[in-house]
């Protein structure tokens, strides 16, 4: 069964996003561990977060922490990284009581003249969140979708950064696929998809990946514009979505909706047309 779910706020705590996601009829759901246009470092209540782990375990939930927009791996500037780095390892310690498989980063953006040392920039950054980090959270570094920058749009550059780090065992990958098909990495072709499992495989990506950011595309493949919409109404389409929704590797890794919020409030909808595209 595969496991489907929301962005959920924590605005109640996180044992109460939990009990949400229960509600939806969910197999996962993403939060916010602190504030995501901040960089401080947030004081958390272990009751509250090992209430989150204690329903996640009884009704089989997979979650995930997404880090602040802040952050960027690949910045020159030593204040924002030292930042950084605090944060995310508060967001780390904060997954960890909350019994979630990781937190998610964006690649980063590098805006010097030496591309190179934007890589660097990267792996020193995460070498100094993860060096002594020693829960069984991890940082989950996520593909781009070219705006801006090309950084971070290839499955190659990601499996490169973890192959280079040091600390590669605690280091996995989120998938986003709004991201994918706007850089063009995932083709407007109908066998588009087929196409990247493949590379996934061949390079040892799927060995990697833990989870999976589930948003339709708002413009077609290729233009570099990272905007959700949901599944079935964008440029990705149904057909694209249930090819990959029947991808082996896939199956028992939390899939998370990024989509614009329904009408009605709710995602239920929504994660009942991602069960039925995969049945079929």
């Amino acid at each position: 069964m595969l496991k489907v779910g929301c962005h959920l706020s924590i605005g109640k705590g996180y044992e109460e996003a939990a009990r949400n996601a229960v509600r939806l009829n969910s197999g996962a759901f993403q939060y916010f561990p602190k504030n995501p246009r901040s960089l401080t470092v947030k004081r958390w209540n272990p009751k509250d977060a090992e209430g989150c782990a204690r329903l996640s375990r009884e009704h089989g939930l997979a979650s995930i922490a997404h880090s602040a927009y802040l952050i960027n791996l690949a910045s020159e500037d030593d204040q924002l990284r030292r930042a950084s780095v605090l944060s995310l390892r508060n967001d780390l310690e904060i997954a960890e009581a909350c019994g979630s498989v990781g937190v998610v980063v964006h690649f980063g953006k590098y805006k010097g003249a030496d591309t190179l040392q934007g890589y660097k920039n990267i792996i020193q950054c995460v070498h100094e969140v993860l060096l002594d980090w020693q829960g069984r959270a991890m940082l989950l570094i996520e593909n781009q979708a070219g705006e801006g920058t090309r950084m971070g749009s290839t499955l190659e550059e990601l499996m490169q950064i973890r192959n280079l780090s040091d600390c590669r065992d605690r280091v996995g990958f989120c998938f986003d696929t709004c991201h994918a098909f706007a850089c063009g990495l995932w083709s407007s072709q109908p066998d588009g998809w087929a196409e990247l499992a493949a590379k996934a495989s061949s390079i040892g990506y799927f060995d990697h990946l833990k989870a999976v950011h589930l948003n339709d595309s708002k413009y077609p493949g290729g233009l570099c514009k990272d905007r959700h919409e949901n599944i079935g109404f964008g440029h990705i389409g149904d057909e694209r979505f249930r090819q990959l929704l029947q991808t082996p590797q896939l199956q028992s890794l939390p899939l998370v909706l990024e989509t614009p919020t329904p009408a009605d409030g709710s995602h239920a909808s929504e994660i009942e047309r991602v069960f039925r595209l995969a049945a079929n």
